[in-house]
């Protein structure tokens, strides 16, 4: 199959990237230059084994003529602006830039007349909050950011897509996934990161923290990437699916699981929180269920949260 991975340098992208090569596909990507940092390092293992495109997903010629060139069977469209807190920040560049790429995507597949599986990557910040716990895809739609809008948006409009000119779309609503790469501006590695720095220094040192009562649904990596690849083969075009663990858990008890390893050696350090990684309007709880995705294709995670999280921590340890 020849695959196109948007966003080929992001911590999805990347570990998709590695899962379609293992499996002798053809895999070409896209990525922003002047955005990447130190992003190329997710892909340094398998950038001669890709075909990479620089390329802003908002300019429709430059979408053209990749997709004229590649002629993909299956695109999976992940680049976004995925940073929640991010949105707050600059909500203008979040809902235009996630509507905009997608919306080049269709057109563009249209005016060449191709014909691959989209694949939409949504969100379940769609959800927002909700009366009834596990969430499923019939729950009401209530984003609570500028980024959980942006997924909206391009949820609708792969449906509108599908029902009004057959385009191939598969959605997913992806609730927290975790794993080695992860940014560092998200908890599971800014918690990871400040604790491996407190074993490394062999000092005494004050983590930083957010909310620490939110509940959140996660699921590692590799079976996130693992429930993409099915998707695009099993699941019906123009529905949601969820994928989820339908387990919630504290970030309480993500910190918990760092500090034990703190403990090991100080018998206390300090924890405080702090005021700009708390988000201006956040969500108590999110659990997704996950009954749907799992009917329609057999996929069940496989790697618990403790396996995960501490993937991330010999992930960042390795690294600092």
């Amino acid at each position: 199959m020849r695959v196109l991975i948007s966003g080929i340098t992001g911590f999805v992208g990347s570990h998709l990237a590695r899962a379609y090569l293992k499996n002798g596909d053809e895999v070409f990507g896209t990525y922003r230059y002047h955005h990447l940092g130190n992003e190329m390092e997710r892909i340094e293992d398998i950038k001669d084994k890709v075909k990479l495109f620089d390329c802003d997903l908002r300019d429709r010629n430059s979408v053209f003529r990749i997709l004229n060139e590649v002629k993909p069977d299956i695109i999976h469209h992940l680049a976004a602006q995925s940073f929640v807190k991010a949105s707050w920040d600059n909500p203008e560049h979040t809902i235009i830039n996630n509507i905009t790429c997608e919306l080049n995507i269709f057109e563009v597949c249209r005016d060449l007349k191709i014909d691959p599986v989209i694949h939409v990557a949504g969100s379940s910040e769609e959800y927002g909050k909700q009366d009834k716990m596990p969430i499923s895809e019939d729950a009401p739609l209530r984003p609570l950011s500028p980024y959980a809008v942006s997924k909206v948006a391009q949820d609708a409009l792969a449906q509108q897509y599908h029902s009004s000119y057959g385009t191939k779309t598969v959605i997913t609503r992806a609730f927290n996934h975790e794993g080695p790469g992860r940014g560092k501006d998200f908890v599971t590695s800014a918690f990871a990161i400040q604790a491996a720095k407190i074993l490394k220094n062999n000092e005494l040192a004050i983590i930083y923290v957010g909310n620490l009562e939110a509940i959140r649904d996660y699921t590692d990596i590799s079976d996130m990437v693992r429930a993409y690849m099915i998707a695009v083969k099993k699941c019906s075009y123009g529905q949601p699916y969820n994928i989820c663990s339908g387990t919630g858990h504290k970030i309480r008890e993500i910190l918990d699981f760092y500090t034990e390893k703190i403990r090991l050696r100080f018998s206390n350090f300090e924890v405080k929180n702090k005021e700009e990684l708390m988000r201006p309007s956040d969500l108590p709880i999110l659990v997704g269920d996950c009954r749907k995705f799992k009917e329609a294709t057999g996929w069940v995670p496989e790697v618990n949260f403790e396996e995960m999280l501490n993937k991330i921590y010999l992930f960042w340890q390795e690294k600092i």
